[in-house]
């Protein structure tokens, strides 16, 4: 019989009978390091005994090859950082399997994208146990943030290297502007050559910055043998990738026939900065979780990348980070995130020597984005600053 607070009274014979009322729960004995996680599995957790009147808990009966190949779906599957910290706090035994390395490895990129605002100790430890794993996002992730943001500049290149040798896009194209640059020496170690090569094979897994890197470098003569039609047909085939991946994520919002052509769409309107090439007006793609994150690290610490407008002060001081103070500069494409490794490190804006770039593909992007409407020459700062004297 049960009473109105769901304690249960046992029917027994003359004396046996024994009340249950009032009886507290017992906490199960379990190590510290699951404290905080019940128990599915043994040890008298609350679990067991709340299905101890309904029935087995079949959770046990599953084979630790079953349920770690669930668990790696989940993984592979998981929108947020959160998913895969949920599994951990359901029970020992989830936790446990779930600190496998085929779990680790089959993280997808949404469950690594980790926020510069909740960096710590402990998120660097998790990307570690993916990255450890064989997690290729991981890496590249762990080592941008290592190489660009800690300062760890050979740890985070161990690691963009294990992603490039994986196949990993970005990673390739992130080696190849920092062999460009030669981020992390001195100029004398710039190698053009190898940047050309990494763009390349960047390039031919349908990397759309390495697309358009490549052409510049192709029509500029810069790291490989010139060739300006070869460099525009690489051009005009990181637009239609550009073109083919925006209306891919576009459709899964909104019909195809919904979508706006530049010549109807207002004047204040938004739109992919390349793609008004071909007479889009569509969203602009979102940048990659490590450029975000990068963005924001810096962000958060006071260093800005946008240049000031011109005629108000002298080029020296237009980006946040002067020369003459000595401090490294923001690449000034705003979802790029990378900063100098050394002084002078990234290329000027030839015309007003006020916006820097860390590769040509960003140039490329913030010309459209912002910088066609904010570019000065140079001529006209010095008289602007000859005036105000």
């Amino acid at each position: 019989m049960r009473t109105r607070s769901g304690s249960l009274y046992r029917s027994g014979g003359g004396g046996g009978e024994t009340a249950m009322v009032g009886q507290k729960r017992k906490r199960s004995s379990l190590p510290p390091q699951y404290a905080t996680a019940g128990d599915c599995c043994g040890g008298g957790g609350g679990r067991r005994k709340r299905l101890a009147g309904g029935g087995p808990d079949y959770l046990d009966e599953l084979p630790d090859d079953l349920v770690l190949a669930v668990l790696s779906k989940l993984a592979a599957s998981a929108s947020s950082p959160s998913d895969l910290l949920s599994v951990h706090l359901t029970c020992k035994r989830l936790n446990g399997l779930g600190r496998h390395d085929m779990v680790f490895a089959k993280a997808s990129p949404a469950s690594l994208a980790v926020k510069a605002a909740s960096w710590s100790e402990p998120v660097q430890r998790f990307l570690k146990l993916c990255a450890d794993a064989g997690n290729l996002e991981a890496c590249y992730i762990l080592g941008m943030i290592r190489f660009y943001c800690l300062g760890n500049r050979s740890g985070g290149a161990a690691l963009l290297a294990r992603a490039a040798v994986g196949g990993h896009a970005a990673a390739l194209y992130s080696l190849a502007v920092i062999q460009f640059n030669g981020s992390g020496g001195a100029k004398s170690d710039r190698d053009l050559r190898a940047g050309a090569a990494l763009c390349a094979r960047a390039a031919a897994l349908g990397h759309v910055d390495a697309l358009r890197e490549l052409g510049h470098c192709l029509q500029d003569g810069y790291g490989v043998r010139r060739d300006p039609a070869e460099g525009r047909r690489f051009l005009v085939a990181a637009n239609a990738r550009e073109l083919t991946l925006a209306l891919a994520a576009a459709a899964s919002h909104r019909p195809f026939a919904a979508l706006p052509l530049a010549g109807g769409a207002g004047a204040g309107a938004i739109g992919c900065p390349l793609l008004s090439d071909f007479g889009w007006s569509l969203p602009e793609a979102e940048p990659h979780p490590a450029n975000l994150f990068m963005a924001d690290w810096w962000a958060s610490r006071g260093v800005q990348a946008t240049a000031k407008k011109p005629g108000l002060e002298a080029p020296a001081a237009a980006t946040g980070d002067s020369d003459g103070g000595g401090e490294l500069r923001l690449c000034s494409h705003v979802r790029c995130g990378r900063r100098e490794t050394r002084r002078h490190e990234f290329r000027r804006c030839s015309v007003c020597g006020a916006a820097n770039y860390c590769s040509r593909a960003c140039q490329a992007l913030d010309w459209k984005r912002a910088h066609k409407a904010q570019c000065v020459p140079m001529d006209r700062w010095l008289l602007a600053a000859g005036e105000a004297q």
